[in-house]
Parts: C-alpha cells; sequence; structure tokens
C-alpha cells in the first residue's frame, strides 16, 4: 500500500525510481534493520545502473533511514528506545497540529471514510493483508484534511522510520490492537468540533503507542 504523503512519487527519473524501490522495502521490511545494501545488487533487481541507486541512498541517508559509512557501506537503521521515543514525541506534536488545521475542513463524508477504515482493520471476517498500512492510512487521511503540504511531508517522513518497527510489533502480538478502541475518541473529538481537543486528543493517541512499542527495540545504550 503506497503512502499517498510520501515524497518524491509518480513519474520521474531512475533515480526516483531507486529511491521509491529501496524507500517501499524498508518500510515493509523487505530490507531490515541493520541489513547491509549492496547497490549493485538492488541496481540488478530493478533494472538500472548503480548511480541513480547510488544517488538514491544518499537521499534515503538524510532522512535517516540508512547509514553510510566509508569503506563500510551502507545499512538500514535501526531505532533504539531513545530514538523511537525522540520520533513519537515529535509526531504527536507535528499530527496534533495537523488535526487542529484539519478540523475547519472536516466534513462528515471524512468522519464516515475515517470510520470506513478503522472498521475494514478491524473487520475479522475479511482478510487484512496490512494492518501497518491501513493504520497509517487513517493517520494520513485525517491529516490530509490540513492542507499543508509541508507539514503532511514531515509527518510522512516520521511514520517511515517507524513503520517498519510497527510492523514487528504487530507481528509479535497475539492480535493487532483494536482500531476502533484506539481511535475511537479521535472520531468523537472530531464531531465536537473543539480544535483545542482534537489536538490533545492526537497527541495522545501518537503516544499511548509508545509504551508497548518500544518492548521490541534495543535499549538505547545499545549500538
Amino acid at each position: 500500500m503506497q503512502s499517498h504523503l510520501d515524497s518524491h512519487t509518480g513519474p520521474g527519473t531512475a533515480e526516483d525510481e531507486a529511491y521509491r524501490h529501496i524507500h517501499a522495502a524498508i518500510r515493509t521490511g523487505r530490507y531490515r534493520a541493520g541489513e547491509r545494501l549492496m547497490p549493485e545488487a538492488i541496481a540488478l533487481d530493478i533494472g538500472t545502473s548503480r548511480m541513480p541507486v547510488r544517488e538514491a541512498l544518499r537521499r534515503l541517508s538524510t532522512e535517516g533511514l540508512v547509514t553510510i559509512r566509508p569503506n563500510r557501506g551502507v545499512t538500514v537503521n535501526q531505532l533504539n528506545v531513545s530514538d523511537m521515543q525522540e520520533v513519537f514525541e515529535m509526531r504527536a506534536v507535528l499530527e496534533g497540529l495537523a488535526v487542529r488545521l484539519a478540523l475547519p475542513n472536516m466534513t462528515e463524508r471524512t468522519i464516515r471514510q475515517l470510520e470506513d477504515i478503522i472498521d475494514r482493520i478491524d473487520d475479522q471476517s475479511t482478510i487484512q493483508p496490512d494492518w501497518t498500512s491501513a493504520h497509517r492510512l487513517f493517520h494520513e487521511t485525517l491529516c490530509a484534511a490540513s492542507g499543508r503540504p509541508r507539514l503532511l511531508r514531515q509527518i510522512a517522513s516520521l511514520h517511515s522510520l517507524v513503520e517498519p518497527h510497527m510492523r514487528i510489533w504487530v507481528l509479535q502480538a497475539d492480535r493487532p490492537p483494536s482500531a476502533r478502541a484506539d481511535h475511537q475518541h479521535l472520531i468523537d473529538a472530531l464531531r465536537s468540533g473543539d480544535p483545542q481537543r482534537c489536538e490533545l486528543a492526537m497527541r495522545e493517541h501518537v503516544l499511548d503507542t509508545v509504551t508497548d512499542l518500544v518492548k521490541v527495540l534495543p535499549s538505547a545504550h545499545d549500538p
């Protein structure tokens, strides 16, 4: 499921294609934390030369998804507990702002769309192929109503940093958490029309995830 808030989407250069390929592979866990990435192998996989792949890896390095070390190659980054707490603190502030800005543009149709996403996530009678992507879609749909493209790009970047770890968390859980239970207070806040309540509800929702998520991460002092 392609994130509609991710940057560099649509047709583009060979570098853009390489960027999207690697970015998606990291987000979905195909390239795992700590894994060394070989530009030659990636180039062969997508049918391009090594140079666009190397440039794409440099872009991903600036976004915090990979680390490039001279003479040691490129590795997929692994967040530790401290990193994860920082990312979620940033997400809480930015998504809280986004929902406050979205409120004047919020319609009953959009709220019903959000509820439909929740119901699809929780519907055990159908095959849910990707809980994490569906959960991200809820947040993106809500934040997109803010109409602030720069803000949305920042939020998308933070989501991409934590998404691989959220996938591990969901896979290790006995069953995915209930989307309705976790998001109903956001829906209620939107229907109240109170911007302060909406912002606070989103901040609390984002931060509530950290306690469970950090259980699958190395400690802050680990490399």
